[in-house]
């Protein structure tokens, strides 16, 4: 297979975790006869420190002529403390979703057994839970009109979807949920929300074109403390883009770590695979930074964007195996973890390889 993929280090962590995610490329490319031709782009912080702009235009060029992305996270401290900064990092990768027409987020909460002790919720509530969410990525108040009064006391974010945005990524989850459980969670707050009711009266309008699948409907509150009481309920979990922001990364401490947790964004085109963590400036440069959920985005890149199932598992066996040796990086680490099997980003990375 010959394929073009465009890394995207972005800031902070992103720029330690990618370098192993290539690397774990590389080596699936040679023990399998692949070739990959891989291309860099800036976004993000240093993409403003460089040109101004959050997202080049260089780099939406290369993202809309590849076959796949592999990003690495977006952030910066300065704009954290300056709510005030007109040109954000963030403002880049919301910019290169809509641009690709991103609209699903897939965020798999897969739990290895080793990491049962990583989390804070109990191994019995935890062991067995495997969780697909899908996350809509172009709509919501993230994308609607924002608005502050002439004396800035007042602010307003407009929350808004249409029916189409809503059914495009039903579908989506529904075939994925076809092929897992036969069961789906659609999370909403149609209570209180309008946009809410539209996307519940949606979603049951799509579940009958799929009489296999068993639908439920939760409130956004339910569902966030359901999802810690008994994860092991949920299968795919259907959701908008706010809520599915807030529930995944609540959905981490099941995995153990952000540092676990591996997510496709996808639509019709270009796949754009990253960790879900943030650029994490406090650890940034210090190479202690987990590569692991960045080396499982790979392992998605292959699976959705190229069809190389083998390759994919490949790689979660190699993760399995390293875990199973007992490597942990500091943020999976316990306190039953010898000084010789503490890891920094280079030898988890390094161990990840050789266990291909």
């Amino acid at each position: 297979m010959n394929k073009n993929i465009l890394i995207i280090p972005g800031d902070g962590i992103g720029q330690e975790v990618t370098t192993w995610g290539k690397k774990v490329l590389e080596a699936i490319a040679q023990k399998y006869n692949h070739t990959f031709h891989f291309d860099t782009a800036l976004m993000g912080h240093v993409a403003i420190e460089a040109t101004g702009n959050p997202l080049p235009d260089e780099t939406l060029a290369k993202a809309k002529t590849t076959d796949a992305i592999l990003f690495g996270a977006i952030g910066h401290i300065k704009y954290d403390n300056d709510p005030s900064a007109k040109v954000r990092p963030e403002q880049g990768l919301l910019k290169i979703r809509k641009e690709l027409g991103l609209y699903a987020n897939l965020r798999p909460i897969k739990l290895f057994d080793e990491l049962l002790g990583a989390s804070s919720i109990k191994p019995e509530i935890l062991q067995g839970a495997d969780i697909l969410f899908f996350r809509e990525l172009t709509g919501d108040v993230y994308f609607g009109e924002k608005k502050r009064s002439e004396d800035r006391l007042t602010a307003s974010d407009l929350m808004v979807y249409s029916a189409y945005e809503i059914e495009r990524i039903a579908h989506k989850a529904y075939k994925a949920a076809q092929t897992r459980s036969k069961k789906l969670c659609s999370v909403d707050k149609a209570n209180v929300l309008e946009s809410s009711r539209l996307w519940r009266e949606t979603v049951q309008k799509i579940a009958l074109q799929y009489p296999d699948v068993a639908t439920e409907h939760m409130f956004i509150d339910n569902a966030a403390m359901q999802l810690i009481k008994d994860p092991k309920k949920f299968d795919v979990v259907l959701t908008a883009n706010l809520f599915g922001d807030i529930l995944t990364d609540e959905a981490s401490q099941i995995a153990g770590s952000m540092g676990m947790l591996a997510s496709a964004s996808i639509g019709d085109s270009v796949g754009f695979y990253e960790p879900i963590h943030g650029s994490a400036h406090d650890i940034a440069g210090k190479g202690i930074a987990n590569p692991l959920a960045s080396i499982l985005s790979v392992a998605l890149m292959l699976d959705i964007s190229f069809g190389l199932q083998n390759e994919a598992k490949n790689i979660i066996s190699a993760v399995e195996k390293t875990l199973k040796q007992g490597y942990r990086t500091a943020d999976i680490a316990d306190k039953t973890t010898t000084e010789n099997m503490r890891c920094s980003t280079q030898k988890m990375g390094e161990i990840v390889i050789q266990n291909l």
